[in-house]
């Protein structure tokens, strides 16, 4: 077993680069910048304490996301499980014109990330958990598996049905933009 030391350095190498990807996922569940912040910080600190039970050799990220997402249900009531997520906020289109020609092309794609964040707002919450695991954190099947402890087969019908939703969601403003 390796020294206190050691095991913190070992940690902090596995987890600090997927501090973003865990605030993001904190903030999806939380909905509040300061919930998602302190959700972080408590999952780095029971992961920390936990690090001794993870085998080396296998997959961190989905490890550590699972003791994200079991905090978040532990500290919640069971109302959590349907609440809405909130849109990550949307950039201003001022932010765009050093990398954007023109205002028009800004608003256009303004327009389409808000529709799709609005879209993936509707989506029901075990759906939209299991599509933002796979499309925005590119975290496998296998491990998202891990992750929401259901079995593989669940989260390929989950992000199945997930992105049919959004389809069908999307179809009138993909019909209005052409």
């Amino acid at each position: 077993m390796p020294s206190t030391a050691s095991q913190r350095e070992s940690f902090e190498q596995l987890a600090t680069p997927l501090f973003a990807s865990l605030y993001n996922q904190a903030f999806w569940l939380t909905r509040n910048n300061a919930e998602a912040e302190d959700l972080v910080q408590e999952t780095f600190c029971r992961a920390l304490r936990a690090f001794d039970t993870f085998e080396p050799g296998t997959n961190f990220k989905a490890w550590i996301f699972r003791i994200l997402r079991n905090t978040f249900l532990t500290g919640r009531t069971g109302t959590a499980l349907t609440r809405t997520v909130l849109l990550e906020d949307v950039p201003s289109a001022g932010e765009f014109v050093a990398t954007a020609p023109s205002p028009e092309e800004n608003l256009i794609r303004l327009d389409g990330e808000e529709a799709l964040w609005s879209a993936i707002e509707q989506l029901q919450p075990l759906l939209r958990e299991a599509l933002l695991l796979c499309d925005v954190e590119d975290i496998k099947y296998k491990d998202i598996a891990v992750i929401l402890d259901v079995p593989i087969g669940t989260v390929m019908s989950r992000i199945s049905r997930a992105r049919q939703c959004l389809r069908q969601i999307l179809k009138p403003w993909v019909g209005k933009s052409r």
